[in-house]
C-alpha cells in the first residue's frame, strides 16, 4: 500500500483528499497535518469523517516522515522549501497550490509576489492536467496540480486550439465558482448575508487563474495566447461553470469541431462529451472526478461556444491530485475516482 500524508487537510481540498484517499484501494492514509489544528481529530473538525477518519493531525516533519506521497494543500507561497524536503528525501510531492504551476518566474512574481526558490526544482515540476500532458505525468516526482478554473478552461478549449479551428484572439472565458473555492477563511464577500440570494463578478480581468490558462492553451496553439476571463461567486458550495468563447476560423466547419473533440476526448474516462441537445450543468458533476463538456455553435457570429462543469474540490482539485498520484505511481488512473455522482 502507497502510504500518503495531507499536509493542510483541515482546508476544503485537504479535507476532499482524505475523503477521497480514504476509498483508494491502494493507498493507507498515513498522516493529516494542519498548523491550525494540530493535535485535534480531523474528525472533530469534520464530524462527517466520524468512524471513516479519526486521526490526530499531526506536524508537517510527521507528515513527511510517514508517506510515500505527499499532498500539500497549502496557499501559495508555502510548498516550495516542503517540495525541496520532499525531493530530497525520495517522496513524491503533489501540490495543490500555485508555487510551480507558472514556468514563467517573472510571472510569478507578478501575479504572486514571489520568487522560484529552487529553479531546477521548477524544472522539473510536472503541470498535472492529465487529459494533455499524462505522459509527462508517468513517474514524475513533483507535480503541480492544476487550478479549478484552469482545468474547467483548458479542457472546454483545447482539441478546437490544438487543431487550429477557432481564432486565437478574443477567446472569452466566463466562469462561475461555488464558494468553496475561496477557500476556509471567511471573508466579507463570502459572509452568508453577502453571499446568498447574490451572484457578482470578481476580479474582472485580473484574477491570477489568468496566465495559468494562456501558459497551458499557448503550449497547445504553439504560440502566445491571451484570453479575457471573468470570473463569477455562486451561493452554491461546489462546482465551476465554464462558459467558454471562441470565434470560429474562416472555413472551419461545425463537424470539423465536433470531430477534433471526440478525436482528443475519445477513451478519456473522465471526460463526458455531451450529445447535441444537452447543456453541461454542475450538478451532474458533484462530488465527482468528472468534467462534463457540451459544444454549441452560435452561425450567426461563427462563434464556438464550449461550455464545461467540474467540481472545483473534486477535478478542480483533490480528485485530480489522485489521479495525478496514480499515474505517478503507475497505477490504473481511475483507482478511487470512479464515483457515480448523486443525482439530486
Amino acid at each position: 500500500m502507497i502510504q500518503a500524508g495531507v499536509i493542510g487537510a483541515t482546508g476544503y481540498a485537504g479535507a476532499e483528499l482524505v475523503r477521497v484517499l480514504t476509498e483508494h484501494p491502494q493507498v493507507k492514509l498515513a498522516a493529516v497535518s494542519s498548523v491550525s489544528f494540530e493535535g485535534k481529530a480531523l474528525s472533530e473538525i469534520y464530524p462527517a469523517y466520524a468512524g471513516f477518519c479519526d486521526m490526530v493531525c499531526t506536524s508537517q516533519e510527521d507528515a513527511v516522515e510517514k508517506s510515500d506521497v505527499v499532498f500539500a494543500a497549502l496557499p501559495h507561497g508555502l510548498s516550495q522549501e516542503l517540495a525541496q524536503e520532499c525531493f530530497d528525501k525520495r517522496k513524491v510531492f503533489i501540490d495543490l497550490g500555485a508555487d510551480f504551476r507558472l514556468e514563467d518566474e517573472a510571472e510569478y512574481t507578478r501575479w504572486y509576489g514571489g520568487v522560484f526558490q529552487n529553479k531546477r526544482l521548477h524544472e522539473l515540476a510536472v503541470y498535472g492536467l492529465p487529459e494533455l500532458f499524462r505522459e509527462k505525468i508517468r513517474g514524475a516526482k513533483i507535480v503541480s496540480n492544476p487550478g479549478c478554473y484552469t482545468t474547467a478552461v483548458p479542457l472546454a478549449l483545447a482539441p478546437a486550439v490544438r487543431n487550429g479551428l477557432v481564432e486565437l484572439t478574443g477567446i472569452v472565458a466566463d466562469c462561475k465558482s461555488g464558494v468553496t473555492g475561496a477557500g476556509r477563511k471567511p471573508t466579507q464577500n463570502t459572509h452568508y448575508p453577502d453571499l446568498n440570494e447574490s451572484f457578482s463578478a470578481y476580479k474582472v480581468a485580473a484574477h491570477r487563474h489568468t496566465p495559468e490558462m494562456e501558459q497551458t492553451l499557448s503550449r497547445l496553439a504553439g504560440e502566445t495566447i491571451r484570453l479575457t476571463f471573468v470570473p463569477h461567486l455562486l451561493p452554491i458550495n461546489r462546482g465551476i461553470l465554464a462558459t467558454c468563447y471562441a470565434k470560429l476560423k474562416p472555413g472551419a466547419t461545425q463537424e470539423q469541431v465536433l470531430s477534433a473533440y471526440r478525436e482528443q476526448y475519445n477513451g478519456e474516462p473522465f471526460i463526458r462529451l455531451l450529445p447535441k441537445g444537452r447543456i453541461a450543468d454542475i450538478k451532474n458533476v458533484r462530488c465527482s472526478n468528472f468534467c462534463d463538456l457540451s459544444l454549441h455553435f452560435d452561425e450567426r457570429c461563427g462563434m464556438l461556444i464550449a461550455i464545461s462543469a467540474i467540481d472545483n474540490m473534486g477535478k478542480g482539485a483533490a480528485g485530480q491530485a489522485v489521479q495525478n498520484m496514480n499515474l505517478a505511481f503507475g497505477l490504473d488512473e481511475t483507482a478511487g475516482l470512479m464515483k457515480m455522482p448523486p443525482a439530486f
